[in-house]
């Protein structure tokens, strides 16, 4: 047994689901991602080497609540090359193809609608697919405490926010206003990329970066983006519950022409901040890979971490980062 898997759970015959979100562009990181002949890699199927890409790092931290059959990834059919050939450990009927990127709102909302109509009673885990964590077990415990509070009140939206580790520019903030036990809060106001300034200053008053990693119950998330875009929560509830395979394909491909971009974070959660709460996740070395510059430096952590010994089988970080530093 590796040393990572201590911390999984084992789970019961609960309604417990995790969804990975893997079908983004990685578009910011095309500077260090794109191979030397060109090839640009989305970055969730490249690899720090811990595991054989950032989307199998996803999916283990999903295994502390949720097993196999009750996790699930979204990917773009564009993408086919990267995800056909790795070996997920998860039924292929829970790899969830979408047409193409939509935006964060709309990759959510079509797994959603799949694992609700599968198990109407599920709570969820949401986890994107471009995070590393150094202390994994920190993390862990704060997604087993994330749906623990689920347990309790599922009428809110649970998001993670993390200690930051500095005032960061780059990443979002969540202010919340905390309960009696200082635990979980309320959300008062959400900060995108403040400057270095307003960043410390948000911290200072309990400022938690926003990991967009979030738990929450699927009818209740469902009525969320009912609330604000029904029609396409009507249509696509249609298409999935089509018994017609192929027909169902085609009309997602359809309607997927038609869409707009839909950012969960903006046209949803901060539309109904009523529904929202925060848990603190302790100072875990996270990061969200977001932009080259942290690459690089989680790079150079990773590099420095005794623990980092297994060899990528994907196109790595560690090479692809370190190559393209002088243009960082």
């Amino acid at each position: 047994m590796q040393a990572h898997d201590r911390w999984e759970t084992h789970w019961d015959a609960g309604h417990n689901w995790a969804l990975v979100l893997a079908a983004g562009e990685g578009s910011r990181l095309q500077a260090l991602t794109t191979t030397a002949s060109g090839l640009a890699i989305p970055k969730q199927f490249c690899s720090l080497g811990r595991e054989p890409s950032l989307l199998h790092d996803a999916l283990r931290r999903a295994r502390v609540v949720a097993g196999p059959q009750r996790t699930c990834a979204i990917v773009a059919e564009h993408h086919r090359r990267w995800w056909q050939s790795l070996q997920l450990d998860i039924p292929a009927s829970n790899l969830i193809q979408q047409p193409r990127n939509r935006g964060t709102a709309t990759g959510i909302l079509l797994p959603l609608l799949h694992i609700v109509h599968r198990d109407p009673e599920a709570m969820l885990l949401v986890l994107p697919s471009d995070h590393y964590v150094r202390n994994e077990d920190v993390l862990a415990e704060s997604l087993r405490s994330a749906m623990a509070t689920l347990e309790r009140d599922r009428n809110h939206v649970i998001l993670l926010g993390i200690t930051p580790d500095e005032p960061d520019p780059e990443l979002g903030y969540i202010v919340a206003e905390r309960d009696s036990r200082g635990s979980v809060g309320a959300v008062s106001e959400f900060v995108e990329k403040p400057n270095v300034a307003t960043a410390r200053a948000l911290i200072e008053r309990g400022g938690v970066w926003n990991s967009f990693i979030f738990a929450a119950n699927g009818q209740a998330l469902l009525r969320a983006f009912e609330a604000r875009c029904p029609d396409l929560v009507g249509e696509l509830r249609h298409i999935v519950s089509s018994k017609n395979s192929s027909m169902r394909r085609a009309r997602l491909a359809q309607l997927y022409e038609e869409l707009p971009s839909l950012d969960f974070s903006r046209d949803i959660l901060q539309r109904s901040p009523e529904l929202l709460r925060v848990v603190t996740v302790p100072a875990c070395g996270w990061s969200d890979l977001g932009t080259p510059r942290r690459v690089v430096e989680t790079v150079n952590r990773f590099r420095s971490d005794s623990r980092a010994a297994s060899p990528a089988r994907a196109p790595s970080f560690l090479d692809l980062a370190v190559a393209s530093e002088a243009r960082v």
